[in-house]
């Protein structure tokens, strides 16, 4: 049996609509059961926190459960891995952020590509980090600690949470800025490396500002400055670098992916309802007490800046040979 033209182009424009036919349904009927949101750091970390205030919100938007579960392990890779290979269906989405970004120039071995591989859907939150000295070290600012450094090259202990993390990055990026050298100190973690500060076992280090800030607001730790483009609502006297070296810009950063084929709607749909619970008031707060602020971007936007922080510290991973431990 032949096919007239007619019927034949009528069938492949029919085709032709399935899969943008099906995507559309996919969003009116998302979500249908609980989405998993996958994090790969421990409870009680700032990921963690956040995903939670999210997730409940989401229930509350969208009448289904998202359910975090902690996966850490691998600087977070192994979550993102937990993603990647999940359906795309939207029902498994996992919190992606600065540690995926360095992984990605710092491991040759990955089994995923961030940013080929991933979905972005949307911001969640950004925060800045600090450079904190124990005040043992006789300065206030941040030109008085460079003059510190440059009359003695070699023997500040400039302190990170871990070889190759947003801390140490941070921190090469601001030597290459200034040109002092200094002794790094990496640690396993934030919690250690506070531990060690503020008992004066060294000497500054650049942190997450939600885990310092009560240690600065207490005076046992000193704040010079902090890493984002502008000042800090929760230490409002403290400069940011970019004042002092113009152009220097250092967030922590994390929002949602999904699987690379996630149907649009989906996508749409989650970034919508997390977007509208980033901007209620009472979010706004709960963040700001963490040190943090918002990150409303839609899924494109996001994914620009997964790509642009990749680039970024990228040329300062190679230009500072950093290597994984």
């Amino acid at each position: 049996m032949k096919l007239s033209r007619r019927i034949f182009l009528k069938l492949a424009i029919a085709a032709s609509l399935l899969p943008a036919i099906s995507g559309i349904g996919w969003g009116q009927t998302f979500p249908a059961r609980p989405v998993r949101i996958i994090v790969g750091f421990a409870a009680g970390g700032t990921q963690d926190i956040v995903a939670r205030l999210i997730g409940q919100s989401l229930y509350e938007r969208l009448g289904q459960q998202f359910i975090v579960e902690n996966r850490p392990g691998a600087n977070s890779s192994l979550a993102i891995e937990t993603v990647v290979r999940a359906p795309a269906d939207g029902y498994t989405v996992g919190v992606v952020g600065i540690a995926n970004v360095l992984n990605a120039t710092l491991y040759d071995k990955l089994s995923f590509d961030v940013r080929g591989d991933l979905a972005m859907v949307a911001g969640l939150n950004s925060s800045p980090l600090v450079l904190e000295i124990h005040p043992a070290l006789r300065v206030n600012t941040v030109p008085e600690f460079v003059a510190y450094a440059k009359a003695n090259p070699g023997k500040i202990t400039l302190a990170s949470y871990g070889t190759g993390s947003i801390s140490h990055v941070a921190a090469e990026l601001f030597k290459a800025a200034t040109g002092i050298d200094t002794v790094h100190v990496p640690y396993r973690g934030s919690g250690p490396m506070l531990t060690d500060l503020v008992g004066g076992q060294v000497q500054a280090a650049f942190d997450n500002l939600p885990a310092s800030v009560e240690h600065i607001r207490a005076g046992r730790l000193r704040a010079l400055a902090v890493t984002t483009a502008t000042r800090a609502e929760a230490l409002a006297h403290v400069p940011s670098l970019s004042e002092l070296l113009s152009g220097y810009e250092a967030t922590a950063f994390f929002g949602i992916a999904a699987p690379k084929t996630t149907p649009t709607a989906v996508i749409n749909k989650l970034n919508e309802a997390v977007n509208a619970s980033l901007v209620d008031p009472k979010m706004i707060r709960r963040l700001a007490e963490l040190g943090g602020a918002p990150l409303v971007l839609s899924p494109a936007a996001f994914e620009k800046l997964v790509i642009d922080e990749t680039d970024k510290w990228a040329k300062v991973i190679r230009a500072a040979n950093i290597r994984p431990e």
